[in-house]
């Protein structure tokens, strides 16, 4: 059975930048750890957004310039870029909290065999969530879960009620 592992965006940004938080800074090593021993294909998604990101649906409810390509705080934090070094991964950029695209890209890798997939990163509430339950709908018989050690939400009860959310819709909590 193949392996996936979907680190999100683990960006300077949401690590200790611009909306950043020490639950965030809190979770690094145990994400370094997860990478470094993960055998499997590795997706790295970056949130993305241009310099225009306050014009936008999202920069209008959440108006703190973030992730804008190019960027420092576009960049992965430098433990977790270390961490990927040397590791089969895929870099995908996303413009939105779930990426559209991975499924796609996932069933490409699997090539018509079995798979799991496990997700980490940030923010829990937010694009873990998302993307967990995209892959879950795309997925419905594939084993699919979140370590919420190497994740942190906006707040630690953002974070809680996203387990919670996620575990409702059969996808394991570990």
């Amino acid at each position: 059975m193949k392996r996936f592992l979907v680190a999100v965006d683990l960006q300077k940004d949401f690590v200790d930048g611009a909306l950043g938080t020490n639950e965030a800074q809190a979770i690094v090593p145990n994400a370094v750890k997860k990478i470094k021993s993960f055998d499997g294909k590795i997706f790295v998604t970056f949130d993305t957004h241009s310099e225009n990101y306050l014009s936008t649906a999202e920069g209008k409810k959440l108006p703190v310039t973030h992730c804008v390509k190019g960027t420092d705080g576009w960049q992965l934090n430098e433990d977790i870029q270390k961490a990927l070094d040397g590791k089969d991964y895929i870099s995908v950029e996303k413009p939105t909290f779930g990426l559209v695209d991975l499924p796609g890209l996932i069933e490409k890798e699997a090539n018509g065999e079995e798979f799991e997939i496990e997700l980490i990163g940030l923010c829990t509430d937010i694009c873990v969530v998302s993307n967990a339950l995209l892959l879950k709908a795309n997925f419905p018989e594939a084993p699919i879960a979140v370590d919420s050690s190497c994740c942190a939400g906006v707040t630690p009860q953002a974070h809680k009620s996203a387990l919670d959310t996620m575990k409702s819709c059969q996808i394991d909590i570990l």
